[in-house]
């Protein structure tokens, strides 16, 4: 499984700590609020309760009472019922069957210990607090006082504390992916120069002054980049050096196999092959020397406007491939490139393709307004995707090579597709070809 990536690390951080400071704090808000308008409705409750006591007791206080008539003479509103219980019955101001079940067994027998007992409980219509007074003459006055209207501001409470530890929670992943993303901007900077290093620009470098905190890793970066250069330049010149040195001897060599090849015929079999493997590999010999010399070169590129369709049919023609194999897709035919350049890239994918895939049997060029796109397709083995990209690499002739059959070339043919696309700031890959084989393909930005 993949793991996930810093930015969003950070961002669930972020949430996880805002989710954790506004869920405490809703919490902890929520039970506050509770007691506080709890205990202030039952203060309320019970200061109501005293006074419809006090009310009660003075119309009970006749030698016959009419307790319904008493009980229908209190204020209670549309939120308290008033119970009276006395000589073992009970008195309602309405008829209510089982309002009495809501009175809790605890609060009746403090009632009738003479003192005063209060609770909440859960009726049919929702909380309430059952408040019982002792009255004289062993009369429970009772009075049952809903907590509706509370539980419902309680509840709006907690939906506007939930949408606000939500939000909170929202707002701190925002934050973080905010400050991950302007914290990590520097690196894309680093990111951006490394790929610039990659296409074959050496002299990006980075500003020591742009990020003061990352001075020692722009110092380090710029460094490693410096020497990465002065190291290639030194390869490049020794490579130039060896193969200007290697020149003249050979040419003395190709000169003295010339004479013995064409006098080969004077020979006897065995000192014929010998001449015939000679010339071969001398041949061999002064590619490679051609070939590291080129990959030598650091000039930029020559770019004039080219008829790209016709300088491939060219190089198809050289390599005895017919002009039809060649197709063109998009209304440009011209194109800003190095003519020698492209045309040995396409020259090396045709001797490519010929060597390790049985021949190309597609040219395909397609020039649009932003890029130019090269695709040589062969009828070979193909490539295997572990050894696409190490084919561009010099002297490649192990597997990647072995994978496409054997050869006698000199290893730094696709190297040069692959530095030619490079100094013109585009890209190399091959990649399977529908149907069987390989496909190579160029991409030269504008």
């Amino acid at each position: 499984m993949r793991r996930p990536g810093l930015r969003t690390r950070v961002a669930a951080a972020f949430a996880a700590g805002a989710f954790a400071l506004s869920a405490s704090m809703a919490v902890l808000s929520y039970q506050f609020t509770t007691q506080a308008l709890m205990a202030g409705r039952e203060r309320n409750a019970l200061r109501s309760a005293y006074l419809d006591a006090g009310v009660a007791q003075n119309g009970l206080a006749t030698p016959d009472p009419d307790i319904v008539g008493v009980l229908r003479s209190l204020n209670t509103g549309t939120t308290r019922r008033a119970l009276l219980h006395r000589d073992g019955r009970w008195y309602a101001r309405d008829v209510d069957a089982g309002v009495t079940d809501s009175i809790p067994a605890g609060v009746r027998r403090l009632v009738e210990q003479g003192q005063l007992g209060m609770q909440r409980v859960q009726t049919e219509t929702g909380p309430a607090v059952v408040v019982g007074v002792p009255l004289p003459s062993s009369t429970g006055f009772y009075v049952i006082d809903s907590l509706h209207e509370l539980d419902h501001t309680l509840r709006v409470l907690a939906l506007v504390l939930t949408l606000v530890a939500a939000g909170t929670t929202a707002a701190g992943a925002g934050l973080g992916w905010y400050l991950a993303r302007r914290a990590l901007r520097p690196l894309d900077t680093v990111a951006a120069a490394a790929r610039e290093i990659t296409a074959g620009d050496l002299d990006a470098r980075l500003d020591p002054a742009a990020e003061p905190d990352l001075e020692r890793l722009t110092a380090a970066f710029n460094q490693m980049v410096d020497q990465l250069s002065a190291r290639l330049e030194r390869d490049r010149r020794f490579a130039a050096d060896v193969s200007h040195e290697l020149r003249s001897p050979l040419q003395t060599l190709a000169a003295a196999t010339s004479v013995l090849d064409r006098n080969r015929t004077r020979l006897d079999d065995r000192t014929a092959t010998a001449v015939t493997l000679l010339s071969g590999e001398v041949a061999r010999f002064q590619h490679l020397v051609t070939d590291l010399l080129e990959l030598a070169r650091d000039d930029q590129p020559q770019r004039t406007p080219v008829d790209v369709a016709d300088l491939c049919r060219q190089v198809c023609r050289s390599r005895g491939l017919a002009p039809e194999v060649v197709s063109v897709e998009g209304p440009a035919r011209t194109w800003a490139v190095d003519r020698r350049r492209f045309a040995q890239i396409l020259g090396n994918l045709l001797d490519n393709a010929d060597r390790h895939g049985g021949g190309a049997t597609a040219v395909r060029v397609r020039a649009g307004a932003e890029r130019l796109v090269l695709e040589v397709d062969d009828e070979g083995p193909g490539v295997r995707p572990e050894d696409r990209t190490a084919i561009f690499d010099r002297f490649v002739r192990g597997p990647a090579a072995g994978a496409r059959g054997d050869s006698d070339g000199t290893g730094l043919g696709l190297a040069l597709v692959a530095r030619h696309a490079a100094a013109h700031g585009g890209c190399a890959e091959v990649t399977d070809r529908p149907g069987g084989g390989a496909r190579f393909r160029i991409e030269i930005p504008a």
